[in-house]
């Protein structure tokens, strides 16, 4: 395997580089200052106009839709040719976004892309596309283990030329923010299908139908994430017509595989990305400040972390094309031993890099001065998010069992 980047990939690098540097660190600041502006006004959900700037700015320098490897709808970058690129994005909490490359926007279109019809395509993926619209995947809830999809208990109910849908769905990240338009809902159509597999489906519901009920946001550690947000939503006898169905009744299972290795791996190069934008702010504390009549730097316990938190992230960056790789060249199917080490790998490296980067800078890096405070509980939620630490090593170890069973 070859990791050296193409001439094309070096050169969306410095642009996106460059892109970051001049506009996106600086809008930091200013998003911070509109949320909190629309906070105090009672419309805590209404968009930051500076991401709107922002999107155009990237929409005008051929920054858009990075993630996409189909070249009809996205740049037509491989996995590995886009891992450098997301990782930059990931450095910024406000980074993958003005690239129209943010979660779950990214996993929604990549689903419609592959399982759509023409005319699903038409009505939701080509707004998605041009960033005018926002979506969302309601698949978690609350009454039941969702980290085993086959758990889920929301019934979609054949009735003539619609499904009825019922439920209740947690963690429905992004229904909160006004721009989403379309969600993708998971439910069992089949509860009584012989295979456990083949008794969900994922259907399309636009936000506004009858009986699409937002109870609540779910604050994050604290964090409510606005204007995004994370719902809990109740379904209640929701009529959607039958077309919205995705790929046929029992597939459900199969879509959210296909759907969930490559956010799985945009997850991890952001982290990537993350844990390395805190290992800098870690070393520039650590050489400014002074304890005990020296720089901490120079204090041997920050230099063993300095130095673990080099040898992590440059551990998991590794894994991390590994997976890429795997994924271009033999399919996301057989990568996902891979995919799901990184999926292990990367939240725990992202969260301990993090934490030592938050001692170096003392009792203010709780505070949201420093950023590490947002850094670390967006880093630990994915250690939740498509799947838990757990169920990721129980499939790791059963796959490395099964190749001695097999003898």
């Amino acid at each position: 395997m070859n990791f050296e980047y193409s001439e094309k990939v070096r050169s969306l690098q410095k642009r996106l580089t460059a892109f970051m540097d001049e506009y996106v660190y600086p809008a930091e600041a200013v998003f911070e200052a509109q949320m909190d502006a629309a906070r105090d006004a009672g419309n805590r959900w209404q968009p930051a106009p500076i991401i709107e700037e922002l999107k155009e700015k990237a929409k005008a320098a051929g920054l858009w839709n990075l993630f996409l490897p189909e070249s009809k709808y996205g740049a037509g970058l491989t996995n590995l040719e886009y891992a450098p690129l997301c990782e930059i994005m990931g450095r910024s909490h406000i980074g993958a976004e003005p690239f129209n490359c943010s979660a779950p926007d990214t996993g929604n279109m990549e689903t419609l892309v592959r399982y759509a019809t023409p005319e699903q395509q038409q009505q939701w993926l080509l707004p998605l596309l041009d960033g005018t619209i926002r979506s969302a995947f309601a698949m978690t809830e609350p009454e039941v283990a969702s980290s085993d999809a086959t758990n889920i208990a929301a019934s979609i109910v054949r009735d003539g030329d619609h499904y009825v849908l019922n439920g209740r769905k947690w963690w429905t990240s992004g229904a909160n923010d006004p721009r989403c338009k379309i969600l993708i809902f998971m439910g069992k159509s089949d509860p009584d299908h012989a295979s456990r597999h083949q008794q969900q489906s994922m259907i399309l519901v636009p936000m506004d139908t009858p009986g699409v009920n937002v109870l609540r946001h779910l604050p994050v550690f604290g964090y409510d994430d606005a204007p995004h947000g994370h719902a809990e939503i109740v379904f209640d006898n929701v009529r959607v017509p039958a077309t919205n169905m995705l790929l046929g009744e029992g597939r459900g299972f199969e879509i959210a595989q296909g759907r969930l290795g490559p956010g799985r791996i945009h997850h991890c190069m952001r982290l990537i990305g993350r844990a390395e934008r805190a290992l800098e702010a870690m070393c520039r504390r650590s050489l400014d400040r002074v304890a005990f009549g020296k720089p901490i730097a120079e204090q041997g316990v920050t230099r063993e972390r300095i130095a673990n938190a080099r040898i992590l992230i440059d551990q998991t960056r590794f894994l991390v094309l590994n997976a890429a790789y795997k994924m271009d060249t033999v399919g996301n199917k057989e990568a996902r031993q891979e995919i799901a080490m990184i999926k292990v790998a990367a939240p725990n490296m992202a969260c301990q890099v993090i934490d030592w980067a938050m001692q170096a800078h003392g009792g203010g890096a709780v505070s949201d001065d420093f950023g590490l405070a947002r850094a670390y509980a967006s880093s630990r939620t994915l250690r939740f998010a498509d799947g838990p630490d757990e169920v990721h090593r129980n499939a790791i170890a059963s796959m490395e069992l099964g190749r001695y069973l097999k003898r």
